[in-house]
């Protein structure tokens, strides 16, 4: 079967299982979805909303329909690249299945990977499901897995897995001793029993000399999601020092053959009875790994698919989708970073997150630069064919323009911080001045009338200065916080600014002392009056 008509065929079952229960069948995807009525009633199930349909068949209410799409999509915060109405009520290919595939991606296709991910400071999922492959199976001589293709085709990895959870379900030297068809009909038989993972691989697909990339990584992101999946940074350093050959080692993601449908047969099939049962859910037990990279790769191969030729052009495929994974989570990311606080304590935290933000973004200009580097030479060096190098055009302009406003949007949110920042921390500073001059006021006050000699002054001249020792306990985490003062000097202020700043900390803190020595002193004062029994005395 060619590409292209299993990839519609694929996105036909996916659809057929969003749209709601008695709602007529969708025969052909491109054309049955040029009114929009049949998009309406997939993100009606979505949503659980009813969405309302034109009552007309016309061009015009066909894109009016559409456009209702569109909208609850972007409602939705479903990200659409380039795809208008006129392209879906034209029936065009490519984009509607981009279309779809956004949509499934938005719903359906969770990471289950996700909260590890994050947890990590992780993006890429890949990396770190092979962490997790090499950490589990570490005390098992016989396997070391280097890849997603070659690494499993004697079954001894899948095996490994489950024994290292489930070590009383079978011995691992009978493991040892069957040919590389029984080891995967036993561990794929094993993990249906004892974990409820879907038999997503025959034996026969895996037992290859490169087995599908794509497939392998869904059955152990399956695995993943229901077995302990502890990971630590070492492991993942372990993986990044890895010898790139083995990490790129037959990278196939840009194909969909045979049994990457065949392992999302069962991830249909859920979506399938999750409709039928009218639950509304954002969660799928059997997720797309990658699904962003995913999504770049099956809109590239829509029309045909493109035969990567060469070391240097699957470089490039495969570093652009690792840059597009990484840009995706950088933008959410961004996006996802509260608004800036009125509390200053908060603001210099939300400074300091966006400060890691910014050194990340700078740690990965260099990838940016690089592909765009390469694909420049690629079209450069004229081997490509017309659709190749209007492809790469089209992605060097696209990546470079999502990287130029993630980096305008970054150097905007970090100006605002900056002067909230500042702004705050002044007002803290004209705070405590205020602060000190009243409170300089009350000590010329007190000194006017020296210690008294009768209780009953006393007593009072006490309680004046104990209440203005509370005071000064209390402005005390005010003076803490200024000495944590973040000071970001840009090329607008320089040293002046610098120096005006330091003269007018230096200043309050001079300040600030004088009123702590007086308190001390004061205090110390009226201890020893009072111990020496000169109160006393003087009353009787």
């Amino acid at each position: 079967m060619e590409r292209k008509t299993l990839k519609k065929k694929l996105f036909l079952m996916l659809v057929m299982c969003f749209v709601q229960v008695g709602k007529s069948p969708i025969k052909d995807l491109f054309s049955d979805l040029r009114d929009g009525r049949k998009l309406l009633d997939l993100l009606s199930g979505l949503t659980g909303n009813q969405l309302v349909k034109e009552r007309g068949s016309t061009r015009v209410h066909a894109l009016n329909n559409i456009n209702r799409v569109l909208q609850v999509l972007q409602q939705n915060n479903v990200e659409l690249v380039n795809i208008g109405g006129t392209d879906i009520a034209d029936g065009n290919h490519k984009l509607t299945l981009g279309l779809i595939w956004s949509i499934i991606l938005n719903w359906q296709v969770k990471d289950v990977m996700k909260d590890v991910m994050s947890s990590l400071h992780q993006t890429n999922s890949e990396k770190l499901l092979l962490s997790w492959v090499r950490n589990v199976t570490r005390n098992y001589a016989a396997v070391n897995v280097l890849n997603f293709t070659t690494s499993w085709s004697d079954g001894l990895a899948f095996s490994a897995i489950l024994h290292r959870f489930r070590p009383a379900a079978f011995s691992w030297e009978k493991i040892l001793s069957l040919t590389p068809v029984e080891r995967l009909d036993h561990t794929f038989a094993v993990a249906k029993e004892l974990l409820a993972v879907e038999r997503l691989l025959d034996p026969e697909d895996v037992v290859v000399q490169l087995p599908d990339k794509k497939s392998i990584i869904m059955y152990v992101t399956s695995l993943f999601a229901v077995l302990p999946n502890d990971i630590t940074m070492d492991d993942i350093r372990e993986v990044e020092t890895l010898p790139r050959k083995f990490r790129l080692e037959g990278d196939d993601s840009h194909a969909l053959d045979t049994p990457t449908v065949r392992i999302l047969l069962p991830y249909i099939h859920k979506m399938s009875t999750w409709q039928n049962n009218n639950v509304h859910s954002t969660q799928c037990e059997y997720g797309l790994s990658e699904g962003f990279a995913a999504f770049q790769a099956l809109a590239q191969e829509v029309e045909q698919v493109v035969e990567v030729e060469g070391a240097e052009l699957e470089w490039y495929q495969v570093t652009l989708e690792e840059v597009l994974t990484w840009l995706l989570s950088a933008e959410d990311d961004l996006q996802s970073q509260k608004e800036i606080s009125e509390d200053v304590e908060e603001v210099k935290k939300q400074f300091h997150t966006h400060e890691g933000f910014m050194l990340e973004l700078k740690a990965h200009q260099s990838s940016l630069g690089n592909i765009l580097q390469v694909g420049n030479q690629l079209i450069n060096d004229g081997n490509l064919r017309e659709e190749e190098e209007g492809e790469i055009r089209e992605q060097m302009r696209l990546l470079n323009t999502r990287w130029e406003s993630l980096r305008l949007h970054t150097m905007e949110r970090q100006s605002r911080l900056h002067e909230v920042l500042m702004d705050l921390q002044q007002l803290q500073l004209e705070q405590l001045s205020d602060w000190l001059t009243r409170t300089e006021g009350r000590i010329r006050e007190m000194e006017i009338e020296p210690v008294a000699g009768d209780l009953n002054t006393f007593h009072t001249q006490i309680e004046a200065h104990k209440f203005l020792q509370n005071d000064l306990e209390a402005e005390q985490l005010k003076v803490n916080s200024l000495t944590h003062m973040v000071v970001v000097v840009d090329e607008n202020s320089g040293e002046s600014a610098t120096a005006a700043l330091e003269e007018q900390l230096q200043s309050l803190g001079d300040r600030w002392a004088g009123v702590c020595r007086w308190c001390d002193d004061r205090w110390q004062q009226m201890q020893s009056l009072l111990n020496s029994g000169r109160i006393t005395t003087s009353i009787r």
